[in-house]
């Protein structure tokens, strides 16, 4: 079985995990489950994470493909063979940027060249620290309710071209 497949199972099986209740407290009903943050499903994620890796391999790149529901859990996270382990914590600073400015990565990269509160904000926030290029919001009827990146081309560029096709691919079906 290959690295990202088996990646993309154990995404799918923590995020059924993360859904089971625990068992009832003796002697009573038990509590309701905490609400899930709104994002797309396990499997839209995976599919987008695999055509993004696939669409950044067809021009060389080895990368780590990041989806995150709107509260910035990660809904799957996948590490093509031989990209470096930094890539997957460097996705999520960019899903970080596009959750929080609500606008792309990049995006947020340009305006903080020009915007000095703003870049000291990002500095400021533990979770982006730098402003990169290559994170994408997840929309549905205007709603935000997750973010992809890629991490790992040569270039925040490289990264965004990777990501655009992923979600184009799955955003008719998003709800």
């Amino acid at each position: 079985m290959t690295k990202p497949l088996l990646l993309a199972l154990v995404a799918l099986s923590v995020a059924g995990a993360a859904q089971a209740q625990a068992p009832a407290p003796a002697g009573g009903p038990p509590p309701p489950a905490p609400p899930r943050a709104r994002g797309p499903s396990a499997a839209l994620a995976v599919e987008a994470a695999q055509t993004a890796l696939a669409t950044c391999r067809a021009s060389g790149y080895k990368v780590t493909a990041t989806v995150v529901d709107s509260a910035g859990v990660p809904v799957v996270v996948l590490t093509d063979d031989g990209a470096p382990e930094r890539t997957q914590a460097v996705g999520l600073t960019k899903t970080a940027a596009a959750l929080k400015y609500k606008m792309s990565s990049g995006d947020v990269a340009n305006k903080v060249k020009t915007d000095a509160a703003m870049d000291a904000a990002v500095k400021a926030d533990p979770k982006i620290g730098v402003a990169r290029p290559g994170a994408f919001p997840i929309l549905v009827g205007g709603e935000m309710i997750g973010a992809m990146s890629v991490s790992g081309a040569p270039g925040g560029d490289k990264d965004e071209a990777c990501v655009k096709p992923a979600l184009d691919k799955i955003q008719s079906r998003l709800r």
